[in-house]
């Protein structure tokens, strides 16, 4: 009797990219609905723009490597690399934005180092790094929660806005653009104000920012479900967000009064966005498992040093930046030996 085998160990692989990608997008679907919730149709549209951004320079880049662009194109790793950039900008921000942000992240972050599989940095976040540094101004323009704003721009404003860089009259960026959670906390602790004067404003919620902290939510029901399916594993979320808490708590029980709670830093920002499905990259992050908890323990660190010390009001994309720079070094130190080698 014959039997199909492959490669060994004899066993046909039951994983494949556009199956793990497929996967990951869908987790995403909760997060990016409460976005457009509290956010407006701006979040799809900007996910839209980064896809066919995306898509496109997914093509040309095969093309000029004289590879075949079918197939790499439908194993959704672009796709999910454009969604990613897009949930991390503005809602409004100009279209010009995502097609830089793409072109850092597809086109010099991926296929200058080999394409997927082999690059060193999280596209995504290299995307999104070199638009924050250049285009600050742009990318600080922030819709408040639908339930705080004074004027909601409709698809044909946010189109206006999005395709030709203003808004229509009467609307104007100082009436729809208002600064986050963390720009709020931020500012006022350089004011030395107390955490209890700054939470009088209304962008903040029970714990983090009004509104921010539904979409963190959303956005961890997706990452359990990730978890409950084995696309990644429990030690990279749980090593960032434990590292916060054990870090913060102490700090916020001997003066709450100078010190947020550490449900603030949590649910503020995108920390939770980060560890279930930025930092999980496979291809940039770790592969053992002490070697995930150090990566996780890291950018947890990272993030709060920014926060803290930097000039940043959220730093977890350069955190997640520095740490895929000792992914290797890390993996090096604590892979396990294998069987039969010398110690």
């Amino acid at each position: 009797m014959e039997f199909s085998t492959s490669g060994a160990p004899h066993l046909p692989a039951q994983t494949r990219v556009n199956k793990i990608m497929l996967q990951v997008l869908l987790a995403l679907i909760p997060g990016t609905l409460a976005m457009t919730w509290f956010f407006g149709i701006g979040v799809l549209l900007q996910i839209i723009l980064a896809i066919v951004f995306a898509l496109a320079l997914e093509w040309a880049m095969l093309k000029l490597r004289g590879r075949p662009p079918g197939l790499a194109l439908r194993d959704y790793s672009a796709v999910t690399t454009a969604v990613l950039f897009a949930l991390c900008i503005p809602p409004l921000a100009p279209w010009w934005i995502s097609l830089i942000g793409m072109i850092f992240a597809i086109a010099i972050a991926k296929h200058l180092y080999g394409g997927l599989g082999n690059n060193v940095f999280n596209p995504a976040m290299v995307g999104y790094v070199v638009v924050l540094i250049a285009f600050p101004l742009e990318l600080t323009r922030w819709l408040p929660p639908t339930e705080l704003a004074t004027s909601i721009p409709s698809i044909l404003q946010s189109l206006q806005a999005v395709f030709f860089g203003n808004l229509p009259a009467p609307l104007n960026w100082d009436a729809v653009s208002q600064a986050t959670p963390l720009d709020v906390l931020k500012d006022g602790v350089e004011q030395n104000l107390l955490i209890s004067e700054i939470r009088q404003s209304p962008i903040f919620g029970d714990y983090g920012g009004h509104g921010w902290e539904w979409v963190a939510n959303f956005f961890a029901l997706g990452g359990l479900w990730l978890l409950w399916r084995r696309v990644i594993s429990w030690h990279v979320p749980v090593a960032i967000l434990a590292t916060v808490i054990f870090l913060t708590l102490p700090a916020w029980l001997y003066d709450p009064s100078v010190n947020p709670v550490p449900l603030q830093h949590i649910f503020s920002g995108a920390l939770v966005l980060g560890a279930f499905f930025i930092a999980t990259d496979p291809v940039t992050g770790c592969a053992s498992r002490r070697g995930k908890l150090i990566f996780g323990l890291g950018v947890a660190l990272i993030t709060l040093s920014i926060r803290l010390w930097g000039g940043y009001p959220d730093g977890l994309a350069f955190a997640v930046l520095i740490m895929n720079m000792f992914a290797p070094l890390i993996d090096r130190y604590t892979i396990p030996r294998a069987y039969g080698q010398p110690k």
